[in-house]
């Protein structure tokens, strides 16, 4: 998968990390989401997907910390929640949202598979262990859009490593190393402005 990565992502990191303002990051994160995947939306089905997409956000961040615990990257940790996203998305049909086709599903699935093993996430449970215990708020599928999907969205091609667009414009494998000390008060939700990085 393709993903951007500056220095917000490792300010919003590190306020995830931090107790005092993780509240704070989590629900600017949540609400950076959320308003990304339904600008992808089909817009006629944009408000019913909203709260849906604000509880699966929220159980990313859970995801994304205990990967970053378990010694993944920062870009390999916000990969692995986006994949959980994209198995979403395809289980409800929700193809135009996808960030990769649908014919990658298995072999983003293949390069994690011992950390959604061992926390019990496959295509058909994205979420796995991480699931709130109440589920997620229900949100119709549409089932039709499967027999041929259609992902305006999506970017193929990138399903052998974690690809990184750095703010120069640069593609990188792997992602950035993480600067000494981030700036908190940079990261999402934490400061007055919101970007559409991802």
């Amino acid at each position: 998968m393709k993903l951007r990565q500056n220095a917000r992502h490792f300010a919003s990191r590190k306020a995830l990390e931090t107790p005092v303002v993780r509240s704070v990051a989590t629900a600017g994160l949540v609400r950076l989401h959320t308003k990304v995947f339904l600008g992808k939306a089909d817009p006629d089905r944009r408000d019913e997907r909203k709260d849906h997409l604000d509880g699966l956000f929220d159980a990313t961040i859970d995801t994304y910390l205990r990967a970053l615990q378990d010694g993944y990257s920062e870009a390999e940790a916000r990969e692995i929640t986006h994949i959980q996203a994209n198995f979403d998305f395809y289980n409800h049909g929700w193809t135009e949202m996808m960030e990769f086709p649908a014919d990658e599903l298995e072999a983003h699935y293949e390069r994690y598979a011992e950390f959604f093993e061992t926390w019990e996430i496959t295509i058909d449970d994205p979420l796995g262990q991480f699931a709130p215990p109440a589920g997620l708020p229900e949100a119709p599928s549409t089932p039709e859009r499967l027999e041929n999907p259609e992902h305006p969205h999506a970017e193929g091609g990138f399903a052998d490593d974690v690809y990184v667009e750095t703010e120069d414009g640069e593609l990188i494998v792997g992602g950035q190393d993480a600067p000494d000390d981030p700036d908190v008060s940079k990261a999402v939700g934490v400061s007055d402005e919101e970007v559409d990085d991802q």
